[in-house]
């Protein structure tokens, strides 16, 4: 069964108020100037640093409730899936006294866009590795942004192929729209409605230097 995740009821539901009700203190070297809904660049800003780590604590509380008796593993999809695992497990950790496995998944090779030949291997995104088995783990992947859902069928092709693991969740930071698969998130953060020619730019502290959530809509002519 492994190590298991123990606590009294009490102190989750204390997290839980935290994590709803309470400001998230954000690291000095975390903050910025951003605040949800002002305009930065021309951008929306959609999540500052605030909500960022407000959301990251609410979702590690409910990671930890639909796993009161067994660990879940958490695997990042790179590139900014593998700082927002981290923050989670840090946060689980806090909550339970005992912080979760994390690795990272780099997806590119089983995207289906590349088999089919309409995309080409890109760089610099980093390298599959964790250092634990998912044959029978309950495993959470974590990702920045859910869009067509692609990205997440090519990381459970990925991890199936390196085990059988007894239960597949999904963490994302922001919901899109504009599903291509039947994909959704058990554990979301914020769920925005886009164009397909927008942009969401998830920045990190850990990759751009700053934590804000930014959508820069395309002008559209009206006829």
């Amino acid at each position: 069964m492994g190590r298991r995740f123990f606590f009294a009821s009490e102190r989750l539901g204390h997290a839980f108020l935290r994590a709803k009700a309470l400001p998230y203190v954000v690291p000095a070297w975390m903050t910025t100037m951003h605040e949800s809904g002002r305009e930065s660049n021309g951008a929306e800003v959609v999540m500052s640093a605030e909500a960022i780590g407000a959301a990251v604590a609410r979702m590690a509380v409910e990671i930890v409730s639909a796993h009161t008796h067994r660990e879940a593993a958490l695997l990042g999809i790179l590139r900014r899936g593998r700082p927002l695992a981290d923050r989670l497990a840090q946060e689980i950790e806090a909550l339970t006294g005992e912080g979760p496995k994390v690795g990272s998944l780099a997806t590119t090779l089983y995207r289906d866009d590349l088999r089919t030949g309409k995309s080409a291997v890109g760089t610099g995104r980093g390298e599959t590795h964790f250092d634990f088995d998912v044959d029978g783990a309950w495993v959470v992947l974590v990702d920045d942004v859910l869009n067509s859902g692609r990205t997440v069928r090519a990381a459970l092709d990925e991890v199936m192929d390196y085990g059988r693991p007894a239960r597949i969740q999904l963490a994302c930071l922001i919901d899109r729209g504009l599903r291509e698969l039947p994909i959704r998130a058990d554990y979301l953060g914020k769920s925005i409605e886009t164009q397909p020619d927008d942009h969401v730019a998830v920045h990190l502290a850990e990759v751009d230097g700053e934590d804000v959530v930014l959508l820069h809509r395309t002008q559209r002519i009206e006829e």
